[in-house]
């Protein structure tokens, strides 16, 4: 049986592959948590990865505090590029796979077109900057990698836009919403059935060594301004959604104008594409009770 890490287990991404699990009983699973597998110490990373010896392993640890990174640029580096470099190295010294996760803000190319994995990045930030550093020391020093590059992530668990936006409607009858940046909104469990199937081809295909960076995203396209109108929509929220131009919502961290990613590289290998972001985030409310179920069949 093989066995499969997944790293940051408190975080919404390891907490969807921990719910679905149950899915993949052909694998050994075992969860780690900040104080089980702590990013910033890469003595513990070489030491724990060598003693668990993992097949696989799923790295969703992140800093992903966008706007704090720029006070904490150390912590980020740390997390996101440091550590990931101690892992990276950790996995290749077992022949472990590596599953890394990034973001579609390494890209901030002022290309208004979808994005591709081999085009150019020019990520801005101390965010971006440090997934960018992550992406490159995960590929240089595990010679079996996947980079997923995601954009926009939700889901039932943590704290995200979708629970932000919903917690925001119980207190306010208007929000404002910013509408000129683009990008597609991406659900956890879309992410983790596309990566249990690249992972399982990966093992089916005898692969030895891999290099590869996916993007990653549910289908569609939409503004922050569309997804704040859709989760009042399908929530049947009494809120008037306001569009203003990001230059009126000003945030610590520069955040990309266009990021819509190209999905044709990874539709390529997976037997299904991912579904319509509208229709992920149906299930998620329905999830979070804000949609009774007789209300999605």
């Amino acid at each position: 049986m093989k066995s499969i890490l997944v790293t940051g287990a408190g975080g919404q991404l390891a907490r969807t592959f921990k719910q679905l699990s149950g899915q993949y009983p052909d694998y050994q699973w075992r969860f780690a948590n900040k104080v089980e597998l702590d990013l910033t110490d890469e003595d513990q990373i070489a030491k724990k990865i060598a003693e668990w010896a993992p097949e696989v392993v799923i790295n969703c640890a992140a800093y992903t505090a966008v706007d704090d990174a720029e006070k904490n640029p150390e912590l980020a580096y740390a997390v996101n590029s440091s550590g990931v470099k101690a892992l990276a190295e950790a996995c290749d010294e077992q022949s472990a796979l590596l599953i890394h996760y990034s973001t579609d803000y390494v890209y901030h190319n002022d290309l208004n077109r979808p994005l591709t994995e081999e085009g150019p990045c020019q990520p801005k930030g101390v965010y971006a900057c440090s997934k960018w550093a992550g992406e490159q020391q995960a590929l240089r020093f595990s010679s079996r990698t996947m980079v997923l590059r995601t954009s926009w992530v939700f889901s039932s668990f943590g704290k995200n836009f979708v629970k932000t936006m919903l917690r925001l409607s119980e207190k306010m009858e208007r929000l404002t919403v910013v509408d000129d940046q683009i990008g597609a909104p991406t659900a956890t469990d879309v992410i983790v059935r596309a990566t249990m199937e690249l992972v399982e081809n990966y093992i089916d295909g005898g692969r030895k060594e891999l290099s590869e960076i996916y993007n990653l995203s549910n289908s569609g396209v939409a503004s922050w301004y569309d997804f704040a109108c859709a989760v009042m929509e399908l929530a049947e929220k009494d809120v008037k959604v306001v569009p203003i131009p990001g230059k009126d919502f000003p945030q610590a961290a520069p955040r990309p104008h266009y990021s819509l990613m190209s999905m044709e590289k990874i539709k390529g290998i997976l037997k299904e594409e991912p579904p319509h972001w509208r229709t992920s985030l149906k299930k998620c409310l329905t999830e979070l009770g804000e949609i009774s179920k007789t209300q999605t069949n």
